[in-house]
């Protein structure tokens, strides 16, 4: 069955919407972003899982800050994961404590067999387990959360040969399709799951029955 995680949590109480409704993981924001959540704000938000008997796992969010401090945050805040979402290096994944998921930007011109080599160069250095990637759109402006779409014929392509999460533009009407069509590990979605820029509970609950569904 799919996986899925709902990303840019910021309160308590929509983390525990997305772990009843069946959420494999919840994505806490550390990077500059809307949804940012300091160590202070996300650890109630931890504690408020820990307590439920079967919860998502939590995955911290950063964006080229140094590796020290990404470990750091993750030791003080508990998290199970890391997610890098910038430019980081193979060097740099080999000093991250936790394992990881690392995000793959998928631009215009990035063809699947690009893709296929970058994934295949991160598991040479991390092996499957220790390492999951996420096909997310490039955007000049931000490093995630934009809620635009790409090419899914690209993603299932690469889905074809490792088990990746796919990001982008996904929403309760889309998610479905993109399973159908691309057959992911994964998906991912943030802004389709909101209103009025808050974390909707109704949309939280139609995405994950949708993405499990599909």
């Amino acid at each position: 069955m799919t996986r899925v995680k709902i990303c840019g949590i910021s309160r308590p109480e929509d983390a525990l919407v997305a772990a009843r409704a069946g959420a494999d993981f919840v994505g806490l924001v550390f990077a500059p972003s809307r949804r940012r959540v300091t160590s202070e704000k996300a650890k109630p938000i931890v504690e408020a899982l820990q307590r439920i008997k079967t919860r998502p796992l939590v995955v911290g969010i950063f964006v080229n800050e140094p590796y020290d401090y990404v470990n750091r945050i993750a030791e003080a805040v508990e998290l199970d994961l890391v997610q890098l979402s910038g430019d980081e290096t193979l060097d740099y994944c080999l000093k991250i404590s936790r394992p990881l998921i690392k995000v793959c930007h998928i631009s215009a011109g990035k063809t699947a067999r690009q893709v296929i080599e970058e994934i295949t160069a991160g598991l040479e250095i991390l092996p499957s387990g220790r390492l999951t990637y996420l096909l997310d759109t490039h955007t000049d402006a931000m490093y995630g959360g934009s809620g635009r779409t790409f090419d899914w014929s690209l993603a299932r392509e690469v889905a074809a040969r490792f088990p990746v999460i796919v990001a982008g533009g996904l929403d309760p009407e889309n998610v479905a399709k993109l399973i159908r069509e691309v057959r992911p590990w994964g998906v991912d979605v943030s802004s389709g799951v909101e209103t009025g820029r808050l974390k909707d509970p109704a949309k939280i609950r139609d995405f994950i029955r949708a993405a499990k569904a599909g």
